[in-house]
């Protein structure tokens, strides 16, 4: 393989192993901004739908659509966001999501109804806000491994930051300039991410005992093909020195010695010019990646796979994208139904708007907690995250038992820790091997969120349901915590379906192993009589 080398802070960093630190530093921070331009707005424009509603003159829940298509084309557009990725590269794809998030936030400002705002937050601004969280997660990925879990969670608490910041802010602001004003100042705020994505270098990890076992199979490959090469021109010149011509053995004999010699000169030229050629490389880039097509042919670029959808064939991934689907109901209705809940308990209206704060608060403390406990854990981290997601079901339940304040105000905490250590983990997971390994993650994390894109539109509705149905906002909490449970169920099985895929894994290789003995014995008799230098079918001379 051959990695093409750009100039300057644009090219690849090449690092003869994961860094674990570097440049993954800056891809962090670029991540902490993206986290907070995308998510952490997402969560804020709920501070406008009663401005919303009273501007255009319609109900909740058809304002309430607004942040759900937009979560949902954030989502569903996930494998299109892979394909782009490993087609053009992380930072193209990154910047051109900064470009369409500003756009739609800012076109949303000048909109005269509600279903332009679906077009412009929606689709739009969900669009880009999928082109620029999706690459930016991944790469931070591949620049971490021991420390991955500890630095993706703190990263990741951009969006409760921009969440704790970003409400009260606006919300006072929107009183002085107007609800209109404020999507613009978004807007500008989010233009952010294009320079983020120019700080997302790629990275290519070249270890020396790749190369040198790569160069030591190319070269065992041209010897093999040296020595056929010899034991047939050997045996071309006996064939016609007893053949062709009937020259008596004397001529056979100088016919082999002029072979012998032109044939350790050309292997002799070969042995010379191999340590010049560049030894091969490997990629993680398909920016500038080649393979070599032949021994002796030209470089050709390597063409990767831009959706891989094998890993739909393999157990633990589809029970980890099960875990994932069902564990989403429980991740948005919760904060759209808090509110309501609480002045349904009797909560004064001041202090109810308080509810989702603490939750902010408390999912700061959960996202750099579990980073901590994660970057430490001796056991499977899958584990981890698995006593965390039950935990936060049996929250879920807590909600619509409870009905004083200083009780739902716990509820809120617990549920933002544990919601914290469940969000920032169950995507940065996919790279571990317990679930689809680092060298698969680029390529499937797309159809990871393409799946989950259906919860997602589906969480709050069915909340709504449940609540017009049986007139008690508690219901929606009882939907969420069943879904957080079969979550739980899936997430238990990943590890089971791992193990057996890994015992099937061993089983084939050790069968190809014992394969492979046997044709190198057989080789071996070949190789012998291939090397036999005397005529074939022949006589001996002298009778």
């Amino acid at each position: 393989m051959k990695v093409l080398k750009m100039r300057g802070c644009l090219g690849p960093n090449v690092y003869p192993a994961v860094p674990d630190g570097g440049w993954g530093w800056v891809v962090a921070a670029a991540f902490f901004l993206v986290e907070a331009s995308t998510y952490g707005v997402v969560k804020t424009l709920g501070i406008f739908l009663q401005d919303l509603m009273e501007e255009f003159g319609e109900s909740n829940s058809r304002v309430s659509w607004v942040i759900s298509i937009c979560a949902f084309i954030m989502t569903f557009t996930a494998p299109l966001a892979t394909m782009l990725s490993n087609r053009f590269g992380f930072r193209p794809v990154v910047m051109m999501g900064g470009f369409l998030t500003c756009l739609g936030t800012i076109s949303s400002a000048f909109t005269s109804s509600i279903k332009e705002m679906y077009i412009t937050i929606g689709v739009i601004s969900g669009f880009g806000y999928c082109l620029s969280f999706l690459p930016t997660v991944t790469i931070l990925a591949q620049y971490f491994c021991k420390r991955r879990s500890l630095v993706t969670a703190v990263a990741s608490s951009g969006e409760s930051f921009a969440v704790f910041a970003f409400a009260p802010v606006f919300s006072r602001l929107k009183e002085d300039i107007g609800w209109r004003y404020c999507l613009v100042i978004m807007g500008v705020i989010q233009a952010s991410i294009i320079s983020c994505g120019l700080l997302l270098r790629p990275i290519v990890i070249e270890t020396v005992k790749d190369a040198a076992s790569e160069a030591d199979a190319v070269a065992q490959s041209d010897y093999e093909l040296e020595n056929e090469q010899t034991c047939t021109s050997v045996d071309s010149a006996l064939s016609r020195g007893s053949e062709d011509s009937g020259v008596p053995s004397s001529a056979s004999e100088e016919d082999l010695g002029l072979e012998e010699e032109k044939t350790k000169a050309l292997m002799a030229q070969q042995e010379q010019d191999r340590p010049h050629s560049p030894p091969p490389s490997p990629s993680s880039e398909k920016e500038g990646s080649f393979l070599p097509d032949s021994r002796a042919g030209p470089l050709k670029p390597r063409s990767p796979k831009l959706l891989d959808f094998s890993v739909l064939r393999d157990g633990a991934f589809i029970w980890y994208s099960l875990f994932g689907l069902f564990a989403t109901l429980g991740f948005f209705a919760p904060q759209l139904y808090i509110t309501e809940l609480s002045k349904s308990r009797g909560v004064p209206v001041t202090a109810s708007s308080c509810m989702l704060s603490v939750m902010a608060v408390a999912e700061i403390v959960g996202r750099l907690s579990i980073g901590v406990v994660l970057n430490r854990a001796r056991c499977r981290k899958t584990l981890v995250v698995l006593g965390c997601v039950v935990l936060l079901c049996l929250v879920l339940v807590a909600f619509a038992v409870v009905w004083e304040f200083w009780g739902l105000a716990v509820c809120c905490a617990l549920y933002g820790f544990f919601l914290g250590t469940v969000a920032s983990t169950h995507i940065p997971l996919l790279a571990e091997e317990d679930v689809v390994g680092i060298q698969k993650m680029p390529s499937c994390v797309g159809v990871y969120v393409f799946i989950q894109s259906f919860a997602g539109l589906a969480g709050p509705p069915l909340g709504g349901v449940l609540v017009d149905v049986t007139k008690n906002y508690g219901a929606a909490f009882y939907s969420c915590a069943a879904g957080m449970g079969l979550g739980a169920v899936c997430l238990a099985l990943v590890g089971v379906a791992k193990s057996r895929t890994c015992q099937r894994r061993s089983r084939r290789e050790q069968k190809d192993v014992e394969q492979e003995e046997k044709l190198s014995r057989c080789s071996d008799d070949s190789d012998f009589l291939e090397l036999d230098f005397g005529p074939r079918g022949g006589l001996v001379p002298g009778q």
